[in-house]
């Protein structure tokens, strides 16, 4: 399935910013292309600089890499849920409120990577499952409605934001 397909009652207008990012991809190539996009980027940091961030409040390298995370497993998450049939309407969730409480500082930059590396390997495995008709499965997510081949495109646009957000405000990774 092509992102060209998407239509967009199969997702919250909240959403369209990350599916913006995809380009007309089909959702494996664009799982594929995300992960190298970012990855491209987070190989050349150097340990010391992951705790730069670009303005006062904003998240440092590494806490910004632990919510592209913890947003990959939670919206893996929905797209099991709607794909398996579950019709309960999903919450959402406040991304500041994980941030505050994953303490990075004591971990391994590398080690965070290799973590990214392996949430994605499990949300492809994850997509792979699935078959044509639970890709269009619709459900509820953050009181909206959301396909479980949407939520592909959103993790994946999800990255791609990312990605270009450490490329135009992080700088050269150093």
């Amino acid at each position: 399935m092509r992102i060209t397909e998407l239509k967009s009652n199969e997702y919250h207008k909240y959403y369209a910013n990350y599916i913006g990012y995809v380009d007309d991809l089909s959702l494996r190539s664009a799982l594929d292309e995300s992960e190298a996009q970012l990855l491209e980027y987070l190989t050349h940091v150097s340990e010391e600089h992951t705790n730069y961030a670009y303005a006062p409040g904003k998240w440092t390298i590494a806490q910004s890499l632990q919510h592209i995370i913890d947003t990959e497993r939670i919206f893996s998450y929905r797209a099991l849920r709607i794909g398996r049939g579950d019709v309960t309407p999903l919450p959402g969730f406040e991304q500041n409120d994980y941030a505050a409480v994953a303490n990075v500082s004591d971990r391994r930059f590398r080690d965070m990577i290799d973590e990214f590396r392996t949430v994605r390997a499990a949300t492809k495995a994850l997509f792979n499952s699935f078959t044509e008709e639970d890709l269009i499965r619709l459900g509820t997510m953050s009181g909206g409605p959301a396909s479980v081949r949407a939520l592909g495109f959103i993790i994946s646009g999800h990255v791609y934001h990312h990605a270009k957000l450490y490329r135009e405000k992080y700088g050269k990774a150093e």
